[in-house]
This record gives C-alpha cells, sequence and structure tokens, in this order.
C-alpha cells in the first residue's frame, strides 16, 4: 500500500486535510481520488475545514507528467476528478479556509478560490493561473469560479495573460483574503477557522447555496458537458 499523499486530521470540530507528495503537490489522479475520500469524511452540518499543503508549497496544479504522457484516458479522468472537485469545495455546507502554504498555481490556485476564506504564508510565493502561457484554455467550470473571485481591474491580466502576484499583491487581486507571517501562520488559520466554526447549520449552508447557486449551476452544467463529450459517467 502506497503512503498517503492526503490526509485528515481533526482539532476538535475543525477539519483540516494535507496535501503533501513530497515534490510538486500535483493533483495527480491519486492525489484527487485520496482528496475526494477524505472530503466524503467531513461533516458538513457543523465545524470548518481547513485546506492546506506542504511547506513552502501549496499546489502546483494538475500532474503535468500524466498531461504530458499524452494517454488521453487517464488525462481525461485525472481532468474530471479535478473538475468534480472544484465543485464540490464550491458548494461545501460548511466554511473552507484555504491555508496556502507556498505557491499556489494553476489547479492549485482555483482549489485556493473555491475555498471561503484564504490566508498565505508571508514570502517569496506566486499565485498564477498559468494556463493560457502553458497553450491550454480555461474552461467554463473553472472560468466561473474566477470571474466570482478575481477583481475586474485584474481579470484580464490575471486570467488572459497568465500574469503571476505574490501573495501580498494577490490579497488585491482577490485570490487572497490575508497574509500572515510565516510564525504566526497556522495559529491565525486555525483562528479563523474556529470562528467561521461558529456559523449555525443550516443557515451558513442556505446562504452561501443562495449567493452561489447561478455560478454552481454553470460549472455543474460544463462539467455535465464534459462528462458527456468524454463517454464518463458519475
Amino acid at each position: 500500500m502506497t503512503d498517503p499523499i492526503a490526509t485528515l486530521t481533526q482539532d476538535n470540530d475543525i477539519s483540516i486535510i494535507k496535501l503533501d507528495d513530497g515534490k510538486a503537490n500535483a493533483f495527480s489522479y491519486d492525489m484527487l481520488t485520496q482528496v475526494n475520500e477524505l472530503l466524503a469524511k467531513v461533516p458538513r452540518d457543523s465545524g470548518a475545514l481547513v485546506i492546506t499543503g506542504r511547506d513552502g508549497l501549496f499546489s502546483g496544479g494538475f500532474d503535468l507528467k500524466t498531461l504530458a504522457a499524452g494517454d488521453m484516458e487517464k488525462i481525461t479522468k485525472m481532468v474530471h476528478l479535478g473538475y468534480r472537485l472544484l465543485l464540490e469545495l464550491y458548494s461545501f455546507d460548511r466554511p473552507i479556509i484555504a491555508a496556502v502554504s507556498g505557491h499556489s498555481i494553476a489547479l492549485g490556485l482555483f482549489v485556493t478560490c473555491s475555498a471561503d476564506y484564504r490566508i498565505a504564508i508571508d514570502g517569496k510565493y506566486i499565485c498564477q493561473a498559468n494556463e493560457v502561457r502553458n497553450n491550454m484554455d480555461i474552461p467554463t467550470q473553472i472560468m466561473e469560479i474566477l470571474k466570482a473571485r478575481v477583481n475586474k481591474n485584474y481579470f484580464y491580466p490575471a486570467v488572459f495573460h497568465s500574469d503571476a502576484y505574490s501573495v501580498q499583491d494577490s490579497i488585491e487581486v482577490g485570490f487572497i483574503d490575508e497574509v500572515v507571517p510565516q510564525t504566526e501562520f497556522m495559529d491565525r488559520v486555525m483562528e479563523k477557522a474556529k470562528e467561521l466554526a461558529t456559523l449555525p447549520h443550516p443557515f451558513y449552508a442556505n446562504t452561501k447555496k443562495s449567493a452561489q447557486d447561478d455560478v454552481r449551476q454553470k460549472i455543474s452544467d460544463a462539467i455535465e458537458k464534459y462528462e458527456n463529450l468524454a463517454g464518463l459517467k458519475n
């Protein structure tokens, strides 16, 4: 049995999912499978969820080895799981805090943007949607999340130009809510998680659903279209 590359721990009513493959924290098929399995264990009627990465790297995005190998069946399954994860996170009934422990790139950034509150560790780290510069488009199921998060004045350079932003500048862009010194990082993350965990159920979930329904429906419809084109079933 291989070692887990995503783990779930519990601190009272705070669930913590940590990504750590020892390398780029890439969202491979295995990583995505493990994260989705862990999400199924997180309470949806109480508490809050923290998602974080290893020191210096939240995630570098989809697994480049899988993409470069060119096996379309494997690529399709991996990408499909990635899309499903984004919808699951964006729609989650309880507050999600992205504890951005370093670079947040491509799918890593989209996972960050799917969270309800985003805290980054201070340092020479970047947030970047680099798809266009890497000869890829950004599909509707991701674009809708970016449209909901990225500030209007930064949308064109951040999305169309694939500009990279420091974590400090990412606050103004809309990727990040606050940046915290390394020595205070996880303490602040847990402080915020405990604060948000007190929001009562189902009122938080209902309000979030009401605010996000249009975006969620567009994401869901785009994923269904992808599944139909790719011959996938839920």
